[in-house]
């Protein structure tokens, strides 16, 4: 057993120490050979469960995702530690530092009329900050690894402030239908990557209109699926009570049914 002090209330020194003992060699030997590259999926899916408990305004489950993803900073961060190159400190620092800075209007004496004027002298900071002297770097730096749609939409957004943008949200959904009729087009060719390639811009596309009318594209296709869900769950009730699976059926009688749910706002 580790030299561990057990207390009725643990704080932010008690994890990492926690974190530490369990990465010891008298530690946990899964947690032992974990590395940036083996855990990254877990902090991912401890921040989207964050979410979700925010979406469902759970105050205590929102409490109990955001440890989870407390633990993987730590964790990430006792990893680094072991190497030698930061640690905890070094990240509450850094991240205090940053706020300092792109607040002036709170800790400095900038001051600002608008959030507009605001908001642009943050990204203006942000900007300077990260040596960024173009707006191609702008976009470049929208992390690729984050889900497509809000992605594209970062980009789109960066990509407005130079100037290159759609003049309105009827402009952005003009361009949607010209990029259907290319994806027609392709649609005769037997090039794959093609058709890839179209279906991309009809996607970004999408993306842009929602931007221009004040829309979250991830959001609404979120909302989207889980209608589908919710509308299909409902024709397959209505197929259950004629005895048959939904795969007995035609895909024109299954139309004829999704319809019918449709109209009754399933």
């Amino acid at each position: 057993m580790v030299d561990f002090e057990f207390k009725d209330s643990y704080n932010i020194d008690d994890l990492i120490e926690i974190v530490k003992l369990l990465r010891s060699p008298e530690g946990c030997p899964w947690d032992i050979k974990q590395t940036h590259d083996s855990i990254r999926i877990d902090f991912i899916e401890e921040v989207y469960e964050a979410v979700e408990a925010i979406d469902n305004s759970d105050a205590e489950l929102l409490r109990e995702e955001l440890g989870d993803v407390l633990l993987q900073v730590v964790f990430h961060t006792q990893i680094e530690r072991e190497k030698g190159r930061f640690n905890f400190a070094d990240v509450c620092n850094d991240i205090c530092k940053k706020m300092i800075i792109r607040h002036p209007h709170v800790f400095g004496e900038l001051t600002v009329s608008n959030m507009g004027e605001l908001l642009n002298n943050w990204e203006s900071i942000k900007q300077q900050t990260k040596g960024q002297t173009t707006y191609t770097e702008t976009l470049e730096s929208v992390a690729v690894s984050l889900p497509a749609l809000m992605r594209a939409q970062k980009v789109g957004k960066r990509a407005a402030k130079s100037g290159m943008d759609f003049s309105s949200a009827d402009a952005a959904i003009e361009n949607i239908h010209s990029e259907l009729n290319e994806l027609s087009a392709a649609a005769d060719s037997e090039s794959k990557e093609h058709l890839a390639d179209e279906m991309g811009d009809i996607l970004f596309s999408c993306v842009n209109a929602a931007r221009k009318m004040g829309l979250n594209a991830e959001e609404c296709l979120t909302a989207a699926t889980e209608k589908f869900i919710r509308r299909f769950s409902a024709v397959e009730k209505i197929t259950k009570l004629s005895g048959k699976k939904m795969n007995d059926y035609q895909p024109e009688e299954l139309d004829k049914i999704w319809n019918e749910v449709k109209r009754n706002n399933s």
